[in-house]
């Protein structure tokens, strides 16, 4: 099959996979049990991305692979490297283009706005994931494997969208409950709607001034508790009723998932402003972002 493929059926991937359909693409989707969609335009495949030979099998003929695969929260230090670099490699293979779905995880603490070019030191152990994947990608790149760019996209809004918002905040809101929040309510901070990653993604897949580098994906910035609101106020929910999530919340939470106990170490990017500069991919393709409302909406 000539045309792109998207590994992973998260938010961003399905949200990735139905634009390249929706203009005529005949897209390939990639899962470990094959789901996705039903659309005539997206071929469901069920595999395993880690089986490196057997992925590149299934790439073979693709022209774009868009990497937007995820891993457990809680697992990321032994099992996104292993996946990304099977990834990876099974792409080389193929011939195609990459096209990775990334965080701001990887970037150095800082208080001023985040662009792509604050230095990726990290201090957090996600954040080394992070950061260390790019850097095997770029290098791929750079010795001429491959053409490699990557989307970097914040905590997320929309359908389907997994994020501390949504796991935390929205269902309470809507219920009219007291929500708990992690960090600071009233902080800025810039979220990213799927379907504005899902735009940046496809966007920098097509044109060649995408390549060898990575941009951030059109970002809200906005606080908490301005997106609360503003989900109440599209449900006719009464006003929020928000307060910070202790360590003893996160304690209590922790044992009955593990996911909890990772939130503690990224705490710096809800407790105080964490801004993100999305200037380079609004100036180079001319995308902007959704308003709140739209990425609120049902």
């Amino acid at each position: 099959m000539s045309g792109p493929v998207v590994i992973g059926a998260g938010a961003t991937g399905v949200a990735t996979a139905g634009q390249l359909a929706d203009r005529g693409e005949r897209v390939r989707l990639i899962t470990r049990r094959g789901s996705g969609p039903d659309h005539p335009g997206i071929e469901r495949v069920a595999l395993d991305a880690g089986r490196t030979d057997e992925l590149a099998e299934a790439l073979a003929g693709a022209t774009t692979v868009f990497n937007a695969a995820m891993t457990a929260y809680q697992t990321w230090p032994e099992t996104m490297p292993p996946l990304f670099a099977s990834i990876l490699a099974a792409t080389e293979r193929a011939g195609a283009d990459y096209v990775m779905l990334g965080n701001h995880y990887g970037y150095q603490q800082t208080t001023e706005p985040v662009t792509e070019r604050t230095p990726m030191t990290p201090h957090t152990r996600k954040g080394r994931v992070r950061a260390e994947l790019w850097r095997q990608a770029e290098n791929a790149h750079h010795e001429g494997r491959l053409r490699v760019t990557e989307v970097r996209a914040g905590q997320y809004l929309g359908p389907g969208a997994v994020s501390a918002f949504t796991l935390l905040v929205a269902d309470r809101v809507l219920d009219g409950e007291l929500a708990l929040v992690h960090g600071n309510p009233d902080a800025a901070h810039s979220f990213s709607f799927t379907r504005d990653v899902a735009a940046a993604l496809v966007a920098v897949g097509g044109d060649d001034r995408s390549w060898g580098r990575a941009w951030h994906a059109p970002v809200i910035t906005t606080t908490v508790r301005r997106a609360a609101t503003e989900l109440a106020e599209l449900h006719g929910a009464p006003e929020p009723r928000l307060e910070p999530l202790t360590e003893r919340d996160l304690a209590l939470l922790s044992l009955t998932d593990p996911l909890w106990r990772e939130f503690a170490e990224m705490g710096y990017m809800s407790e105080r402003p964490f801004i993100v500069d999305d200037g380079d991919i609004r100036d180079t393709f001319g995308l902007k972002p959704s308003t709140l409302r739209e990425a609120l909406a049902p």
